[in-house]
């Protein structure tokens, strides 16, 4: 059988369309859950917002850590190669700040995954995703620096630490709070 370029064997296209579908309708429903409520999301649920049976679902997906890990890695998938792409259209500063409002959207997602997933699998993907996406931040980093809209005293850990206020905001204040500390990060980058 041919393979994909993750590794996985390659879909038929009717299969590779119902697990899209199923990521989607997945993300979807973390992003917009209550944290506290996040554990409660159930796979009928998921299965019936993409329109496929819970047969199809647990064919790629057989457990619910499964499932939200998967959503957990595409978005950090993402966010990784967003690093780059802002990097070839804007100055390292501009870069950064584009892509902080990705991680507005990223953020929201995860305080929700990582709500519905035990604790083990939620320092593994944590794990996985901070050196992918420190390594994105650094990237930006150093563009920022050479092009000189950075300050050269911070590196990535510097902006994952003040940034993983994220994780921490209520979903009440979110709307209000969300932004404003990303605004500040910013211009603390600035030299």
């Amino acid at each position: 059988m041919p393979q994909a370029d993750s590794g996985r064997p390659a879909q038929r296209a009717d299969a590779a369309s119902n697990r899209a579908r199923i990521l989607a309708s997945a993300r979807e429903l973390l992003s917009t859950t209550d944290p506290a409520d996040a554990d409660t999301i159930r796979l009928n649920a998921i299965a019936r917002r993409a329109g496929v049976g819970q047969g199809t679902l647990y064919r790629h997906f057989p457990t619910r850590d499964d499932l939200i890990a998967e959503v957990y890695r595409a978005d950090v998938d993402e966010l990784v190669a967003a690093a780059r792409a802002l990097l070839s259209e804007h100055s390292g500063l501009d870069a950064l700040t584009r892509w902080f409002d990705r991680m507005l959207d990223y953020a929201r997602v995860k305080r929700g995954m990582m709500a519905a997933v035990q604790s083990g699998l939620s320092r593994d993907l944590t794990g996985q995703s901070l050196g992918r996406i420190g390594e994105a931040v650094q990237l930006m980093l150093d563009a920022g620096k050479a092009d000189g809209t950075i300050r050269d005293d911070v590196d990535a850990r510097d902006v994952i630490l003040l940034i993983s206020y994220l994780t921490r905001l209520d979903e009440s204040e979110w709307s209000e709070r969300a932004r404003r500390p990303l605004d500040v990060v910013i211009a603390g980058l600035r030299p």
